[in-house]
Parts: C-alpha cells; structure tokens; sequence
C-alpha cells in the first residue's frame, strides 16, 4: 500500500492491468477491499473491472461509491451484474470480470474466497490476459466446485510456471457465508492426489511416503493400485512406528494384505513424496530434510 492518489495514470492509451474482482453479498468486506485499489501505487494505467453476482446485501451500492473515488484519481471502473435471483458462482463472476476487462494483465482480487487450504499457495493471481484465456477461463459449475485449484492445475499442464513474491500483499479472511466453504475437504484432496498421479508419480518406478502417520497413510490408501505397488516403504522419525516396523494396509482385497515398511527417514530411499506440513515442528523436519542434500522435484514432492 502507499498513499492516496498515485493509482492512476492516463485514462488513454491501452490498460496495462485490470483488477479482477468477484462479489457476492460482500458488503462486510468490500470498502476495504476497493480501498486497497484506491491507496495503490502503480504508476502504469489500471482498471478495476467487478462483477457483482446477484447480491442481495448493500454490495451495489458500495461498489457505486467506489467508482466515483477511484475514477477521480484515474482509475477507470467496469461494472457487470448478474441480476437474477441465484447467484452464478465465483468461477462465473471471475470470468465475467475478465471478459468485460481490457487489461494487458490481470491481477485476481477475490472478495469471495477459499477453502482447506487455501486450496493455493496464495489466492491471488497476477497474469496475462493472453495467458488467462490460453488456459482456459476458471470452471463455471458453482457451489462446491474449486475453480482457481483446477485453473492452476491446468495452467501447469500447459507449461505454466509460478513466481512467489515473498511479501504480505494481502490481507486474508475466513468467513462464515464464504462460498469457498461449499467446497468440500474431500474434492480438495482427490483433485490433489489426482494430479499428484498424474504430474509426479507417472514418471517415478517407486518411491517412499514421509510420514508413517495419519496423513502418509491416508495418502497410501488414495492412490490407484498401481501407485500403491510403488510405494517401497513409508519412512519417519517416531520410533513407536519405526519399531513398530510395518503398516499393513487392512481395506486391501489382496492376500495376503499389503505390507509396507516403515523405516527413519535417514535409512529411506528417494525420491518421497512428503506428507508433513511445513513450519509446524519448529524446524526440526526442515533440518531433517536439508540433511539429506536433495533437490525438490526430483527426489521429493511435497503434498502437504
């Protein structure tokens, strides 16, 4: 953020980014969030294009007040509507948005969002136009459907890459109305274990699962029966499980049933898929990782 009055550049000329913004019933939020607009600095020429999907709360009559104080420090403001009684779904207002927009660039500025997750790194999106629609809009099927997780996936399916900015550029929040909650925990995780298969796993001949515990073996029994027989062992630092020395995959039809190894993590062989949260051993498993000299994406993954 910086100060007032230094968002807009001419009116002129072609938009260099447009500003992406979904809504529905987000009057709680929705001053503050058009206000960040307002206070940015970017000196290039910027639009905010919003597209309000059939609320019923005070959302239109913000969003008016806003495109009076934005267009006066020379940001110009797109206002579509979706005026029936049901909404259409953030995946329908952000494509919406983009279409009535006309910006080289797009930055995705949710007032709608997330589930589980996030269900990305982050939930903003910064991309080109031509891109956007090279990969092919956000999915269009509503309540419980995650579209920005299946836009990213297909945009790494067509040779997409991903630069992390390592700054706070935004300000996250949960909600109880928010629509990312219909997305359930379940579609999450099948999506991600879906294309772990498919990205990662469908080039390794085997591998070993990080985590003995809850998630790894939940992640065990998610994989198709051919990716389950490339699992060579499960590996961890617990010696309860260590000791225990296997896990026997009890819902398996085989006989006799399936059972995997579990060894410390220093005994195991590459490449893992890892299945244990970063940032939550107070370091002790990043250690654990950089001691091994490996390189991400070619002897690990992380799933979690």
């Amino acid at each position: 953020m910086a100060e007032r009055g230094r968002a807009g550049g001419s009116p002129e000329g072609p938009v260099q980014v447009s500003i992406i913004v979904p809504v529905h019933n987000s009057e709680c939020w929705l001053d503050e969030c058009l206000k960040s607009v307002w206070e940015q600095d970017f000196k290039g020429t910027m639009e905010l294009s919003i597209f309000n999907d059939a609320s019923k709360d005070g959302s239109a009559e913000i969003i008016e007040k806003w495109k009076i104080k934005l267009e006066e420090v020379g940001v110009s403001v797109i206002i579509g509507t979706n005026d029936s009684s049901q909404p259409r779904g953030v995946g329908f207002a952000k494509n919406q948005a983009v279409i009535q927009s006309s910006g080289t660039y797009l930055c995705f500025l949710d007032s709608v969002f997330t589930s589980h997750g996030p269900t990305v790194i982050m939930p903003t999106w910064f991309c080109s136009r031509e891109w956007f629609f090279h990969v092919g809009r956000f999915d269009e099927g509503g309540k419980g459907v995650p579209e920005d997780l299946l836009f990213f996936y297909e945009h790494l399916q067509k040779g997409g890459g991903v630069f992390r900015v390592d700054h706070c550029l935004l300000m996250y929040r949960y909600h109880p109305q928010a629509a990312t909650h219909s997305v359930l925990e379940g579609t999450i995780w099948n999506h991600r274990v879906r294309f772990l298969e498919d990205r990662v796993l469908s080039s390794w001949t085997s591998f070993t699962i990080w985590n003995a515990g809850k998630q790894g073996k939940k992640l065990y029994r998610s994989l198709s029966p051919a990716n389950q027989k490339k699992v060579t062992a499960f590996c961890d630092v617990d010696e309860k499980k260590i000791t225990k020395g296997f896990y026997t995959y009890e819902e398996s039809e085989e006989r006799p049933k399936p059972k995997i190894p579990v060894c410390h993590f220093r005994d195991a062989t590459p490449p893992f898929v890892i299945c244990v949260k970063l940032d939550l051993t107070g370091g002790a498993f990043e250690t654990n990782l950089g001691t091994l000299n490996l390189k991400e994406g070619m002897d690990y993954y992380h799933f979690n």
